[in-house]
């Protein structure tokens, strides 16, 4: 079984409300869709980069099986460059950035990288 989530976060304000959505859809070998599921959430204070990686940390805890081949679409670059590119400088920096600050998110950031 193959899935796509199509994930995206938002809020208004920055911090601000916010929410979170993800769109799954669960494919065979030959892919016909086999499921659809909608999952979404909010929060009242929180911010854009907060809403996108819950997203996308949402869409593989909805995952019942492990080893499931999933791919997430986004539209965050802050996503997808944190976890394919800068997270493994701040591994290496025990979670500091270039400019040795301590990365925001850390904790989601920790929770989207165990996966």
């Amino acid at each position: 079984m193959k899935v796509k989530a199509y994930t995206d976060g938002a809020c208004s304000g920055n911090p601000g409300p916010g929410g979170w959505g993800v769109y799954l859809i669960a494919e065979n070998n030959v892919g016909k869709i086999m499921k659809e599921e909608i999952l979404y959430g909010k929060n009242i204070e929180t911010t854009n980069q907060i809403m996108e990686l819950t997203a996308a940390i949402k869409a593989l805890e909805s995952l019942k099986r492990k080893n499931v081949d999933i791919t997430i679409f986004t539209d965050s670059k802050y996503v997808v460059d944190g976890i394919t590119k800068w997270i493994f400088g701040w591994l290496k920096n025990d979670w500091s950035t270039s400019s040795k600050k301590p990365v925001a998110n850390r904790l989601l950031w920790e929770r989207l990288f165990d996966f």
